[in-house]
Formats: structure tokens, C-alpha cells, sequence
């Protein structure tokens, strides 16, 4: 089972966290600032690290390259009270897998840490494969479920894959359009509908490739 960090100043937030996943069956250990988080990045391995976005002395945001820097393989799940466009892309650069909003449904963390977890998984299997440049931005579920929508559809819209994806929250969805887009391998036309670069057809192509591979497993 996976283990898990937990880095909030907040006592009685860390406890709730804790009692969350213990009740999920996984394993956690807790951390009150940055600095007590990287020492137990430093002496233990951890696959996910819940970390909110706003603390005293070294913030959630700055934390997150040292993080990454200790445990490069360790993924990190921001939990902020102000999303945005600009947070989650500020906190994407600096090494984060996703970010979830206060307040939020057990269910949606439990079903991050889910995602996040797979993300792992999936990037193993991209080494076996020797796929990494191609398929590295697909790491991510939702990106990849996005660029399964084109095994049907030339072209896709905002709200039409939002409701073929049930993504409620739209400003999540868009970053990732907007990550895709930087990565090449989706781009927009006059109408603002999206569709696969060259490059994108390859990846799906290869995304194709290992979904066979994982179903002869």
C-alpha cells in the first residue's frame, strides 16, 4: 500500500487528514512545517505528499522544489483555499500532480490520491515501454481520458468534454487543455475547438499501444 505525507501546520486539519486515510487503509505520517516534511522525505520513501499551499516560514508553494528535489518521485497533492488558473499552474512548475480546493468531499481527495498513485504505475510502465519523451505530459489521468475523447471525435469542446468526462470543475479541466496545448499536443482553430497536433496523433497512437500492453498483463 502506499505511503503517505501529510505537511500542514494546522494540528487539527493534520488529524482529520490522518483519521481520512487511515480509515482508507493508508499508511501516513504527519508533518507541521517544510522543514520537518524534508527531513522525512530524507529518511523515508513516500509516494504522495498532501500539501496545503499556505504555511508560515517556507510556504507550500517554495516547498515544493526542495520536495521535489529529495524525493523526485514522490507525488505532490497542493491543497489550497484559493484556486485558480495561476495557482495550479505556479504550483504544476514547481513539481505538483494535482491540487484540490478547501473545502473539499472525502471522496475527491481519496479519489486523487487514487489518480496520483496510478500516475506512478503508469510512469513505470513508460520506462518498460521507452516511451518517455513521447507520453511524459500523460501522466496525468484527466489528460490522458482527454486524449482518448479523439479515438472518436476529430475535434472537442470545453463543455462537451467536461460532460463526456463528468469534470465539474472547469477550471481545472482548462489547465490541463492548456497544458496539452503547450506540450503540442493539442491545439485550437478559429472556433476554439481542439484537435490533435501531428505530434498528439502519435501519442495517442502510443497511448494506444500502452493500454494493449497493460491489458495482456
Amino acid at each position: 500500500m502506499s505511503k503517505i505525507l501529510i505537511v500542514d501546520d494546522d494540528k487539527e486539519y493534520r488529524e482529520n487528514l490522518k483519521e481520512i486515510l487511515d480509515n482508507a487503509g493508508y499508511p501516513n505520517d504527519m508533518a507541521g512545517s517544510a522543514k520537518q516534511a524534508m527531513q522525512k522525505l530524507g529518511d523515508q520513501q513516500f509516494d504522495v505528499v498532501l500539501l496545503d499551499f499556505m504555511m508560515p516560514g517556507i510556504d507550500g508553494i517554495n516547498a515544493l522544489g526542495e520536495f521535489k528535489k529529495i524525493s523526485p518521485n514522490s507525488k505532490i497533492i497542493m491543497i489550497t483555499a484559493f484556486a485558480s488558473i495561476e495557482n495550479a499552474v505556479i504550483a504544476i512548475k514547481k513539481g505538483a500532480s494535482e491540487y484540490i480546493s478547501k473545502p473539499f468531499k472525502i471522496e475527491a481527495l481519496l479519489l486523487m490520491i487514487k489518480q496520483v498513485i496510478e500516475e506512478l504505475r503508469f510512469e513505470g510502465n513508460i520506462k518498460k515501454l521507452k516511451l518517455e519523451g513521447t507520453l511524459s505530459s500523460l501522466s496525468n489521468s484527466i489528460r490522458r481520458e482527454i486524449i482518448r475523447l479523439f479515438q472518436t471525435s476529430k475535434k472537442i469542446r470545453l463543455m462537451e468534454t467536461a460532460r463526456k468526462l463528468d469534470i465539474e470543475d472547469h477550471t481545472k479541466l482548462i489547465f490541463h487543455l492548456k497544458t496539452l496545448r503547450a506540450a503540442k499536443i493539442l491545439r485550437q482553430d478559429m472556433k476554439h475547438a481542439y484537435m490533435l497536433t501531428k505530434e498528439g496523433k502519435k501519442v495517442l497512437e502510443c497511448l494506444n499501444i500502452l493500454d494493449n500492453y497493460l491489458s495482456d498483463k
